[in-house]
């Protein structure tokens, strides 16, 4: 059983960083590719990064490149998040999907609880 749980939300000032952590088990993650969404209030979820497993490459929204960094580890996937600004308040939510042609539009079959991200201007 695949399990994703993050970590590391809060309230930050803007111009600030914050470092989500999403803890995966269940599974060796070879092959998969990794994938941190967010959602706003009343806003659909939209695409941040991914990251391939095997291979590191990464893959970032227009929003947030050169800003934010996705890496991993042996057991856990990173979103690094500096120069905060108020329109990244959101629930950030960590994913994982099994195969993936073309990421990062990848069917994510797993996904965490998500964590709460506040930036106040």
């Amino acid at each position: 059983q695949v399990q994703l749980v993050e970590s590391g939300g809060g309230l930050v000032q803007a111009g600030g960083s914050l470092r989500l952590s999403c803890a995966a088990s269940g599974r060796t993650f070879t092959g998969y590719t990794m994938g941190w969404f967010r959602q706003a209030p009343g806003k659909e979820r939209e695409f941040v990064a991914a990251i391939r497993w095997s291979g590191g490459s990464t893959y970032y929204a227009d929003s947030v490149k050169g800003r934010f960094t996705i890496s991993r580890d042996n057991a856990r996937v990173y979103l690094q998040m500096n120069s905060l600004k108020p329109e990244d308040t959101a629930v950030y939510y960590c994913a994982a999907s099994p195969t993936c042609i073309t990421p990062p539009n990848c069917r994510y079959a797993y996904w965490g609880q998500g964590t709460q991200v506040t930036v106040s201007p």
